[in-house]
């Protein structure tokens, strides 16, 4: 029996066989993702202990799904009907950060802000930030390709990952990847792993690769009366030729939500607030700043200006963090995660309103604004099934309308279980196809996280 041999082959205290303490492991944030009850939750604490557990998986055909911190958003960590749900929790420590090469190496389970503290400490800096950076774990932010508030100008995690350990879909332990500043020898089969969602491999080590602490940022926010208005600003800032570090969009409903909550003092004469910010130095980032401005302007802002008060203009910022968790109080909270052409933001910004009003839905927004990632919030009122139905048909709506602009289904978090549809759509047969054989060849038994992505 599968739980019985790893009692045997794992040390003490790696099985969580308590119903209840289990039931914290069976599904992530995502709302309506559906999720299966696992036969066992195993906290492996080394690279060899995953390989047994995978192996034990393979001999047992036993599906498995990887768990990092649980703060997904589109169900790709719910554990799928008596599979061997694998928490890489406990395999948090940072190994490595060099200094001279610009790395780190560090533990699937390593929290986001805690890598960031711990490079901060050599006057270097790990840019990817999620706005779950204080509780997601750098596995997770792997495992989906996770982006950030700064990866409009610095990129997403994929940018970062130098190299991998992982132990495959045959139970193979393997390094992928490198340590060097360049390399190109064979195929790149970390980066393949990155924004895999657990399907290809499950990853026990990461090698990312560091930048130099960055300079003071100088914030530009804007209030508009229109989330269109306010797209228009994030266009004219693009067709300006302008890489802000952050430009971020958050309505009122948000604003609303967090302060109400944490009695920030965030309440602004506005319908949306869209927030620059730009870490250019010296004389460069202060007539960056005076554009970014002057895009607003343009754009029909009511009111406009660059904060001198870096408290103001880090409360706004962490509203924007706060968001989710905020709403998430009023009710269940679908999330959306396209991302369009920054052209086309506005339009989709529209568009999104046209859906909210068609299905009678309460639509509020935040985004990654100036990479075109939108996140709609769909917000239902608590056990109201015909208004969770009307918010699913926005939900699929605004997917297609997406697609429709040139964009694509998810921009960070992921397909998981919520996109599979929408990935269907955006992706032609033969492509699927190239899927489905990769899939094939890295897990050929389809034990690692089955039912996903694709």
């Amino acid at each position: 029996m599968l739980i019985d041999e790893l009692r045997q082959e794992l040390p003490d205290g790696r099985l969580v066989e308590d119903p209840e303490v289990a039931a914290g492991f069976v599904h992530d944030e995502a709302e309506w993702a559906p999720h299966g009850t696992p036969r066992v939750v195993v906290r492996p604490r080394t690279a060899e202990e995953v390989r047994t557990v995978v192996r034990a998986c393979l001999r047992h055909g036993v599906p498995l799904v990887t768990r990092g911190a649980g703060t997904g958003l589109s169900g790709g960590a719910n554990a799928v009907e008596g599979c061997v749900v694998l928490s890489t929790e406990h395999m948090n420590t940072i190994r490595e950060i060099d200094p001279v090469e610009r790395l780190a190496v560090v533990g699937p389970g390593v929290v986001n802000d805690d890598l960031r503290a711990a490079c901060a400490e050599h006057g270097l800096w790990y840019p990817p930030d999620p706005a779950s950076a204080p509780w997601s774990t750098i596995g997770g932010n792997v495992a989906t390709n996770a982006g950030g508030l700064c990866c409009v100008k610095y990129g997403v995690t994929r940018d970062y990952v130098l190299g991998l350990e992982a132990v495959t879909g045959t139970g193979e332990l393997v390094r992928l990847g490198r340590r060097t500043a360049k390399g190109v020898a064979g195929y790149d089969l970390a980066g393949l792993l990155v924004g895999s969602e657990g399907t290809l491999g499950v990853i026990t080590e990461i090698t990312v690769r560091l930048r130099p602490q960055r300079e003071p940022e100088r914030t530009v926010a804007g209030y508009f009366s229109s989330v269109v208005d306010a797209g228009r600003a994030v266009a004219a800032v693009g067709a300006a030729g302008l890489t802000p570090s952050a430009l971020e969009l958050i309505d009122r409903h948000c604003l609303a939500a967090v302060d109400k909550w944490k009695n920030m003092g965030l309440s602004v004469d506005a319908d949306v607030v869209l927030l620059g910010r730009t870490d250019a130095p010296g004389p460069a980032g202060e007539q960056e700043a005076a554009h970014m401005l002057a895009c607003f302007e343009e754009a029909g802002a009511t009111w406009a200006a660059q904060s001198t008060d870096q408290e103001e203009a880090d409360a706004l910022f962490a509203a924007r963090r706060l968001a989710y968790p905020a709403l998430e109080r009023l009710g269940p909270v679908l999330t959306e995660d396209v991302c369009v052409p920054k052209a086309a933001v506005p339009e989709m910004l529209a568009r999104i309103e046209r859906a909210a009003a068609r299905h009678d839905t309460l639509i509020a927004n935040i985004a990654h604004a100036g990479d075109g990632n939108l996140h709609p919030l769909l917000i239902t009122p608590p056990g109201d099934t015909a208004a969770q139905e009307r918010a699913q048909a926005a939900f699929h709506e605004i997917i297609a309308d997406a697609i429709d602009l040139g964009g694509t289904v998810t921009g960070e978090h992921g397909v998981g279980l919520l996109k599979r549809d929408g990935l269907a759509q955006e992706l032609s047969a033969p492509v699927l196809d190239m899927h489905h054989a990769i899939k094939r060849a890295l897990d050929p038994q389809g034990i690692l996280n089955p039912g996903k992505v694709v």
